[in-house]
């Protein structure tokens, strides 16, 4: 018989997230939800797992990973430019996409110790999270919980709806009735499934490697209740509603 798992749950929410799954040169796209790959090397950074430690990275890149889209957010593209820093050359023009506004709630179920040493790091990270890019910082604290004895799947159908308070309100009149989960299969599942290349296997410099992941593909009934975690701050809240909405 199997040992119990537990399952830590992640907030994922900032101004600008990008998770690339298979970005290459001047062209650096998102996924339209957070990747193993990147979600991974979050809790490794917050470990303080140096890139080249593949030893300490293989038990986090093990863990089983899901995450739910509670706020989809906007896809928007970014043109940057660079010159070489000895010959001052310019470097070509590149494309950058980022989701803007979105919220997710990450999990990965695995062994209890791991995974509560990896929740005592979220909340003294040896390196800043970031959301797929150093320069996509989260908006507020990134743990969400620590469920002992739990399932990925009962988690992510059971822990509150984390969608902004703008966003609520905007969508209070009719709110979503499901939200979209992607998870890994579990190993005695039956039924298709789409592949990912985000399983991480290496994060040092010289050789970055990822292998394919399955994925499935489910919905959840909106979650009832007050949303989890720290409260929420929202300084457009002091505008007429009305005001607000013809700013949007």
């Amino acid at each position: 018989m199997s040992s119990p798992t537990s399952v830590l749950a992640l907030r994922l929410a900032g101004p600008l997230q990008s998770w690339g799954a298979s970005s290459r040169f001047t062209r650096r796209t998102t996924e339209s939800a957070p990747t193993k790959s990147g979600v991974i090397g979050l809790l490794a950074a917050s470990a303080g797992i140096e890139r080249g430690d593949d030893t300490r990275l293989a038990p986090l890149a093990a863990l089983r990973f899901g995450v739910r889209i509670d706020q989809p957010g906007t896809r928007i593209r970014d043109f940057q430019t660079a010159h070489h820093s000895v010959t001052g050359k310019s470097m070509p023009l590149s494309e950058r996409f980022y989701l803007a506004d979105a919220v997710f709630v990450a999990v990965v179920e695995g062994e209890h110790t791991l995974l509560a040493e990896l929740y005592s790091a979220l909340r003294a990270p040896v390196y800043p999270p970031f959301l797929g890019r150093r320069s996509c910082p989260p908006s507020g604290p990134v743990e969400l919980g620590l469920h002992e004895n739990a399932r990925l799947e009962d988690v992510l159908k059971d822990v509150p709806w984390q969608a902004s308070q703008w966003y609520r309100r905007r969508h209070r009149h009719q709110p979503p009735d499901r939200l979209t989960v992607l998870r890994e299969k579990a190993a005695d599942e039956p039924g298709s499934t789409d592949v990912l290349r985000d399983q991480p296997l290496s994060f040092a410099a010289a050789h970055r490697r990822h292998a394919l992941r399955t994925v499935v593909t489910t919905h959840v009934a909106l979650p009832l209740g007050p949303p989890d975690g720290p409260p929420h701050h929202d300084p457009f809240e002091a505008l007429p509603e009305a005001l607000e909405d013809e700013s949007a």
